[in-house]
């Protein structure tokens, strides 16, 4: 049996983040058994933490979706430092460091009981044509902006015009995914700015078997990279708060700041605590 937490993550409220299932000890493990496990459990991601093999980490983690592993992700970053500094599994420090596919990710503590993530560096780069296509794939909600932001998951990211859409949005899951997978992205990340600078997005991922993701730390951190891209940083400031998973019964909260690298922050709480027979 192998130690097993999953997470709620960008709330402190258990049921209106994000779960994340985090199996403690995974080494021994192989790639077919990590992967059918994460389809078992049916959440965004899954993750396995497992001995260093670079001196600076604190520890090391797999990030697997229902369909394919993922060289980096937000919440599971989050949750899975959580879930190990919970149970003693590493020592509490003001910063850590993960090892992932992506790299080694900076955490931080933040005031309030929060973790905070440095987001891999982005590369940004701009779609052609996709302004219809967007629209029509959300139900003729129009856009700005579309640009790609890969953070290890590649974002397809734009802006609402009109931030009162984000209620009428009506999105298309198919077309969704028939583009993402033809253009080599993860999913499409469609945000909204108010007039006090606070921001509310949507994440959508259907070709890798999430519809809907109720509250996404790498859309978050494309939201800010695209921020900073399109000159638009200037309606929410270096920081603010964002809002996502309203219209999933959710209500995730996500602190970010736009600095040197985008940083990702949020609270966590442990839901389900035991043990996995994998």
């Amino acid at each position: 049996m192998r130690r097993f937490r999953q997470v709620d993550v960008f709330t402190q409220t258990a049921g209106f983040g994000n779960p994340v299932a985090v199996v403690l000890d995974g080494e021994g493990l192989t790639d077919d058994e990590m992967a059918r496990f994460a389809r078992w459990t049916h959440l965004s991601e899954t993750t396995f933490v497992l001995p260093v093999s670079r001196p600076e980490a604190d520890y090391r983690v797999r990030i697997f979706s229902p369909t394919q592993e993922l060289p980096f992700a937000g919440h599971p970053t989050l949750g899975t430092c959580h879930a190990l500094l919970e149970a003693g599994a590493i020592e509490s420090a003001e910063t850590l460091t993960q090892e992932c596919q992506a790299g080694l990710i900076p955490l931080r503590a933040s005031p309030g009981g929060m973790r905070v993530f440095a987001a891999p560096p982005a590369k940004v780069s701009r779609p052609t044509e996709m302004l219809e296509a967007i629209g029509s794939q959300l139900g003729g909600i129009r856009v700005e902006d579309p640009l790609i932001v890969d953070v290890g998951p590649r974002w397809l990211t734009a802006r609402l015009v009109e931030a009162d859409d984000m209620e009428r949005i009506e999105p298309d899951f198919r077309a969704i995914a028939a583009a993402t997978r033809a253009g080599g992205w993860t999913g499409l990340t469609v945000y909204a700015v108010s007039p006090q600078g606070g921001v509310e997005l949507r994440s959508f991922a259907p070709a890798d078997g999430i519809d809907e993701d109720p509250v996404c730390g790498s859309g978050n951190a494309a939201v800010g990279h695209h921020l900073r891209a399109t000159g638009a940083e200037r309606l929410t400031g270096e920081r603010y708060e964002a809002r996502q998973g309203r219209f999933l019964g959710r209500d995730g909260r996500i602190h970010v700041r736009i600095a040197d690298r985008v940083e990702v922050g949020g609270h966590c709480v442990s839901v389900i605590e035991g043990s996995v027979e994998i």
